[in-house]
């Protein structure tokens, strides 16, 4: 049971990391900005690039919580440490609670420290910017 629920955490983490990279499938707008990211509790866009990028240089974190929840960043235009849009993917694996839709990095990093959740290794690395949203849809 365990085994089959990890199994389709991954799977719904996996169909959510590539969507990341493409607008969502209703979206009525053509080109960028598309889906969505949350950060430091702010909705941000995303200009989804197929650029997948080598594992050199720094990265920020995005974290995949799969299912129809949005991915949550770890950093935002504006923090000094922004790395311009270049990002290292980890999944969520979902133990001990219920998906939840976070909306920052703090609240996912305490929920793994609890073991309600477990953070995957490093998934993808690619480049791709936020915008922050100003509730255009």
């Amino acid at each position: 049971m365990h085994r089959s629920l990890r199994t389709l955490t991954l799977l719904a983490s996996v169909v959510g990391l590539s969507l990341l990279t493409l607008p969502a499938a209703g979206d009525a707008r053509v080109g960028p900005p598309g889906g969505g990211i949350y950060a430091h509790d702010q909705l941000f866009r995303v200009v989804a690039t197929p650029r997948d990028l080598p594992p050199h240089g720094n990265f920020d974190t995005i974290y995949v919580l799969g299912g129809d929840l949005m991915n949550v960043s770890d950093a935002a235009p504006g923090d000094a440490a922004y790395n311009g849009g270049r990002w290292e993917v980890r999944l969520i694996t979902w133990s001990g609670m219920a998906p939840t839709q976070f909306t920052n990095a703090e609240a996912i990093d305490q929920a793994a420290a609890m073991g309600k959740i477990q953070i995957g290794d490093v998934a993808r690395r690619f480049e791709c910017p936020l915008i922050p949203d100003r509730g255009e849809q």
